[in-house]
Formats: C-alpha cells, structure tokens, sequence
C-alpha cells in the first residue's frame, strides 16, 4: 500500500515531525532526517490505518446492505387499499 502527498504537503508533514522532535524530545532533525523518518511511518504504519479504514468501510457496506430491504422495500397491491379515491376503478366516474 502506498500514497502519495503533494510537495505541499510532504513540507507540512517534515515541518510537524521537526517540531514534535524539537517540541517534545529535544532534539533537532534535518529536513532530510524527517523525511526519511516520514517516508518511514508511511511504510511501516499507514498500512495499518488503511486496513482499518477498509475494514471500517466494510463493516459500514455490510450493515446498510443488510438494511436494504427495510429501507428500498415496496408494498406490492396498494392500489385498492387506503383512501377512497383508490377504491375507484380508473375511468368509472364517482356514483
């Protein structure tokens, strides 16, 4: 699995891993060192937010499929039920 970020994007990425280093470790990478660091996570862990999301959606799939029925389903032979106006057979006036 694999994804790609724009150029935009990717700088954004370096610039968070550069802080939380510097921020919450206290030490300083090189532009170069958090992008092999990214490139990293992006092999070793995204996968596994991937399959959670497939899984995610394949949990979602299955459960609206099940609901399909209840929710696209039609009454068949209504048009002698309900109101009297349906009673009427179609182009016989009122007596």
């Amino acid at each position: 699995m694999s994804f790609s970020l724009s150029k935009e994007q990717k700088a954004e990425v370096i610039g968070s891993i550069r802080r939380f280093f510097s921020e919450k470790l206290e030490l300083e990478l090189s532009e170069l060192q958090a992008g092999y660091l990214l490139d990293y996570f992006s092999a070793e862990i995204a996968p596994f937010a991937h399959n959670e999301g497939v899984t995610d959606a394949q949990k979602s799939l299955a459960r609206w499929c099940e609901d399909l029925p209840s929710t696209c389903f039609q009454e068949p032979l209504t048009y002698w039920g309900g109101d009297d106006k349906s009673q009427r057979v179609r182009g016989k006036p009122d007596r």
